[in-house]
């Protein structure tokens, strides 16, 4: 498995345009919580427990695969992203499937104009993976520019 540096750095490789990085930092949490929305809305067993839905399972899923970066900054970071599009999800429930399916549409159409103005096509096409590397790669930036360090370049993080 590659690590967490290689793919942050061949993401980066696809989003250098100043217009397509924008458009990514707002489109992938819009993806990210619009996606979140769509599996919520999946029905489970009525024996399951409330908060226990797919998005859960997704959600526990995709922190299995960012714990094997071994980088607790990381994960850190993806729920302070994760932790309030849940909350918000649960207070619009039962509201959320058609609002998430708008914004879904919507902010992959904004990803797509964005690898069309950087005339790169997105990662994911290369690599699934980098659906989950996203999300880190836009926290990464995001963070970046008020000084907080996640500290990709580095293996572990202790």
């Amino acid at each position: 498995m590659r690590n967490l540096e290689s793919y942050i750095n061949e993401y980066s490789e696809s989003h250098q345009n100043p217009s397509n990085i924008m458009i990514h930092k707002v489109c992938v949490p819009a993806i990210m919580f619009s996606l979140l929305g769509i599996l919520k809305a999946i029905p489970v067993p009525a024996s399951w427990p409330l908060w226990l839905d797919c998005s859960t399972v997704f959600i526990i899923l995709s922190f299995i695969y960012y714990a094997t970066f071994r980088n607790i900054r990381v994960i850190a970071a993806i729920l302070v992203l994760v932790i309030p599009m849940m909350i918000i999800l649960e207070l619009m429930r039962p509201r959320f499937l058609l609002i998430s399916l708008g914004i879904f549409i919507v902010a992959w159409i904004g990803q797509f104009i964005g690898h069309k103005i950087e005339g790169k096509k997105p990662s994911f096409f290369k690599d699934l993976f980098f659906l989950l590397i996203g999300p880190i790669w836009t926290m990464n930036t995001l963070l970046g520019q008020i000084g907080i360090d996640l500290k990709i370049n580095s293996a572990k993080d202790t």
